[in-house]
């Protein structure tokens, strides 16, 4: 993922859960955590601000090895898990472990959210279980990035046309990752997506469950897809939506979203045209961005937190907005502001999809999300040929090609050994259901068909609609995904499922 595609980080942080939240009963049920499990009903507490009625909630470590490669020499991560339990639980199946993406994406947040946004036939048959995945969050973090440089990386020139320009940004993304290999040294290829996917079978047993099911959403598909070539007889089920395809490199990758983001804004200013009650914007989508972008280079509108509105935060607000179809009236209205001097809306959008607090303040949701995305990478692309690539997809897509060149960087620079993962088919494993949206912009619809071939098991469910990952938007998405996990029943190839 170029643009990163975490579903909680970047939908529910932006100030309401891309999944309905029903009103709060009663308080929740205390849980009879088993051994070696506690009590964590304050740790659901402080994702929601609240403890989700009707469920209890309970918390372990899991330690597992470093380098399963050379699990015998004691050293380990320990893993973060919660387990959430509806108060009305019958017949139960097993657990659904759930992973939002990313990759740095916090699976512990995202089953407390999932309590309140599951159909209650899933949640009634399963435990929801969560995981912050080795690196993330609460699982032995990955910490190297500063809040400065993060704010001169999100605010620095999206697309860098002069030669001076284009080394400022060499130079700051050459800092940072030298931040990284100074305090972790060989221990960075240890954070790659096949470490993780070993991870996933160590939680498999600690719950419990002698195979797995899981929901995997965005970078969460290429997580269940590796689990499936290493353990395809220990799956029960695994839905992956917004499919990640893995055989394709970091450019053609990167290319891809650059053209996945466009046809989201085509379809955003569409959008804008035909509803301008709630979409205030004054004229044409993207001519106003680009205004806005063009003046923001020589005079950005200072923010009360003394930031300055550069084009970085400006495009940021934009690609934060792209994720689901429920911001663009948000985008609208934020660019309207910004037309007429006020900054609120703008880095609203962008913080929410930095995951920066108003203190200022990152979680290390980016510092995991490089450490994984260039541990995996076989074969970066040089610098140079990140020159030519930005200059070439500017002309090909004019918002979002040149700065996805660009955020390509990263593992261009990385000083550390590579772990890239397995790409092959999953022989011996059930049938996996692989869930895509046309509208999708961080992992565009393409990838879907793609990923299921690749798994050799994949069965494919569309979803004609706008945004990023479809499970559950509506009521034929969600009919679909419940058959299979609760009866294993797939949906007949080539179902499609309406917007609404």
């Amino acid at each position: 993922m170029r643009f990163l595609a975490p579903l909680v980080a970047v939908l529910l942080t932006l100030g309401g859960c891309c999944l309905p939240i029903p009103p709060l009963g009663g308080p929740a049920r205390e849980s009879q955590p088993d051994p070696g499990w506690t009590n964590c009903n304050s740790d659901a507490r402080g994702v929601l601000g609240r403890v989700p009625s009707g469920f209890s909630f309970s918390c372990r470590k899991v330690a597992v090895p470093q380098d399963w490669n050379h699990r015998d020499n004691g050293k380990t991560f320990e893993i973060s898990v919660i387990r959430a339990r509806a108060s009305d639980q019958r017949d139960r199946i097993g657990s659904l472990l759930v992973n939002p993406g990313g990759p740095g994406g916090s699976g512990f947040d995202l089953a407390v959210y999932l309590t309140q946004g599951l159909p209650a036939e899933i949640t009634r048959r399963f435990d929801i279980v969560g995981f912050d995945p080795r690196g993330v969050g609460r699982s032995s973090p990955v910490e190297c990035y500063t809040s400065q440089d993060m704010d001169a990386s999100f605010g620095a020139d999206p697309d860098p046309v002069s030669q001076q320009a284009f080394d400022e940004i060499v130079a700051l993304t050459q800092r940072m990752v030298q931040g990284c290999a100074a305090k972790y040294s060989d221990r960075l290829p240890l954070y790659s997506t096949e470490q993780a996917a070993h991870d996933i079978d160590r939680i498999r047993e600690v719950v419990g469950d002698p195979k797995l099911t899981y929901l995997g959403y965005s970078y969460g598909t290429l997580l269940g897809a590796t689990y499936a070539q290493l353990y395809p007889q220990k799956i029960r089920a695994l839905v992956l939506d917004g499919a990640v395809d893995p055989t394709v490199s970091s450019v053609e990758s990167s290319e891809s979203q650059a053209m996945g983001f466009e046809r989201a804004f085509n379809n955003f200013a569409a959008w804008c045209d035909d509803n301008r009650s709630r979409c205030r914007l004054d004229g044409d989508a993207r001519a106003v961005v680009e205004k806005l972008i063009e003046q923001a280079y020589d005079n950005p509108i200072s923010h009360k937190d003394g930031r300055e509105a550069t084009p970085g935060w400006i495009l940021w607000a934009v690609i934060s907005a792209m994720y689901t179809k429920d911001r663009w009236p948000d985008l609208g209205t934020a660019l309207a502001e910004l037309s007429a001097g006020d900054t609120d809306g703008v880095f609203g959008l962008a913080d929410a999809y930095a995951d920066r607090n108003p203190n200022g303040d990152y979680t290390n949701l980016f510092d995991a999300n490089a450490a994984v995305n260039c541990a995996d990478e076989a074969n970066p692309v040089t610098v140079e040929r990140i020159r030519s690539l930005q200059s070439e997809w500017r002309q090909k897509y004019p918002l979002f090609g040149a700065p996805l060149a660009i955020s390509l960087m990263t593992c261009a620079v990385w000083p550390a050994a590579r772990d890239p993962y397995p790409t092959g088919r999953a022989e011996g494993a059930p049938p996996i259901l692989v869930v895509g949206t046309k509208g999708d912009p961080a992992t565009p619809y393409e990838q879907t068909p793609k990923l299921a071939a690749m798994l050799g098991v994949g069965v494919v469910l569309t979803w004609d609609g706008e945004g990023h990952t479809a499970y559950p938007e509506t009521r034929c998405i969600t009919a679909a995904v419940n058959r299979y996990l609760i009866n294993l029943e797939t949906p007949k190839e080539g179902t499609v499922c309406p917007a609404a």
